[in-house]
């Protein structure tokens, strides 16, 4: 029965590979016919909402919580997979994403047969990661997810595309060795390689080379933070993002680069332990860079005059937040970070599906073009106002919940100057992102005396593209007045790895 913790991946990868192999004489209408003799976009929706039942199954009656041996690398390394607390809470996320974003690309996307399969393939092998069991089977699905989802950025095809995919895989690679580096030294000082919540270190080994381990960590830390678009290698993202389809952008944005997030989880909280780097020089150069991270990626994206660019150097900010909780190493700063991993997910990929709804009504992509759209498209607007205020942190938004635990969090560790500078960061950087987002808004309702309205009428976007947005919108808020729903859950994991 707990083989059933491979439909959730199984399923996505058959109706990708079904999509891929229909031949493209099926997609085009015959001669005097009104209609092809198969809509690919219907068949997308009908394998996306199997993926998602089949993970909503195996996330609910919790068969898969036992840990599953499929077949062992070398002699004594299992591919293994087991749905665990933290796992549930991104394959949810990842889901919910994945099928907002879907049900925005049948009208974007409509016939893009290679962009339909390329995402259902993305989101399985993203549950895989999810569902990982131990170090090595993450490790094969990080490496899987880069390689699924860089079709997705060149899929235009354009020279900036394709230069833009090439960027993405060269950097995502490159960061994947330096956490298989790390890999292969903590094999060799652990009990197990199975997660485990507190850390798995053989303490006797460790301590005849020390220097070694952190080296390794570190290494981790930068190569799985490639992924989440953290200094110095962040670079990748604010290139690949913009030029993906807006859909593609949303879960690229909102789910993918938490792909890194997980890793670093997986490495520093359930193999390493957070007792074994506190206080080291590991963890004193991890949040330097996390918050060099934050107020670099807020300036860029203020100074940013491209909407979609705007908002993937906003992604380089805000999931530093995510690793600033986790590099303090304190309880409610992790809750803070695991918190902001649900909440952004919704708001970044609302945000994204709101540009590519604005892009694709009117065609203006730079932010001094979208002047009155507030009146062209309110649902839309109004949408991606709510979801601005969650960014920001304003209450009583989700946003303001997670960033809350955060600051609170680092005033509580034990980690000098700090504990200081971190809030004052996240705090400079809230007014940053108030200062590229709300102006969108305020000259969008409110564009002034000069704006013609006979050349602008009201043309909202189809309700395939604005239900998705109001949906993930409406998350986020709700999670900010009712916290409870989704914190009782995240302190539970806290309890483990404390």
């Amino acid at each position: 029965m707990n083989y059933l913790i491979l439909l959730p991946i199984l399923i996505p990868v058959i109706g990708a590979l079904i999509i891929f192999l229909i031949p493209n004489k099926l997609l085009q209408a015959k001669e005097g016919a009104k209609r092809p003799y198969i809509k690919i976009h219907s068949l997308f929706a009908v394998w996306m909402l199997l993926s998602a039942a089949a993970s909503v199954y195996v996330l609910v009656s919790g068969i898969a919580s036992k840990p599953v041996e499929f077949f062992t690398l070398l002699d004594n390394i299992p591919v293994m997979l087991c749905a665990d607390k933290l796992g549930i809470i991104f394959a949810w996320v990842s889901t919910i994403a994945f099928v907002c974003a879907g049900a925005f690309s049948f009208r974007y996307m409509k016939g893009e047969k290679n962009y339909y399969g390329f995402f259902l393939m993305t989101y399985g092998v993203l549950q895989g990661l999810d569902f990982a069991g131990n170090l090595v089977t993450m490790y094969l699905f990080f490496e899987m997810v880069t390689l699924m989802s860089f079709p997705l950025v060149m899929q235009t095809k354009t020279k900036e595309s394709i230069m833009a995919a090439l960027k993405y895989i060269f950097y995502s690679l490159a960061g994947a060795y330096m956490g298989l580096f790390a890999i292969y030294f903590l094999y060799q000082n652990t009990i197990t390689l199975t997660f485990t919540p507190g850390g798995c270190l053989d303490m006797e080994k460790v301590q005849t080379h020390p220097t070694l381990i952190f080296v390794a960590v570190m290494a981790a830390i930068i190569g799985f933070g490639v992924k989440a678009g953290m200094f110095p290698m962040h670079a990748w993202l604010p290139t690949a993002h913009p030029v993906a389809p807006a859909p593609a952008s949303g879960v690229l944005s909102g789910v993918i680069v938490k792909a890194g997030v997980l890793a670093l989880i997986r490495v520093i909280y359930y193999i390493v332990g957070p007792d074994f780097l506190r206080g080291t020089w590991v963890q004193t150069v991890w949040i330097i860079l996390a918050l060099i991270t934050v107020f670099m990626g807020s300036l860029l994206a203020y100074r940013e005059k491209v909407l979609k660019k705007r908002l993937a150097y906003s992604t380089v900010s805000q999931i530093s937040y995510i690793l600033l909780g986790l590099a303090v190493f304190e309880p409610t700063a992790l809750t803070g970070s695991l918190l902001h991993v649900v909440f952004h997910a919704f708001i970044k990929t609302a945000l994204f599906l709101c540009a590519g709804a604005f892009i694709h009504e009117t065609g203006k992509e730079r932010v001094d073009e979208l002047t009155g759209i507030g009146k062209k498209m309110p649902i839309t607007t109004m949408c991606f106002t709510v979801a601005s205020l969650g960014l920001i942190g304003i209450p009583p938004t989700g946003g303001f919940i997670s960033k809350w635990y955060l600051a609170t969090g680092a005033l509580s560790a034990d980690i000098g100057a700090f504990g200081y500078l971190i809030p004052a960061i996240l705090l400079a950087s809230a007014l940053l992102t108030a200062g590229y987002l709300l102006p969108i808004t305020i000259k969008g309702f409110f564009p002034g005396a000069d704006f013609d309205y006979t050349n602008n009428p009201k043309k909202e976007a189809s309700a395939w593209m604005w239900m998705p947005i109001l949906i993930l919108t409406a998350l986020s808020f709700i999670g900010g007045v009712f916290p409870d729903l989704f914190a009782d859950f995240i302190l539970w994991i806290q309890a483990l790895v404390f």
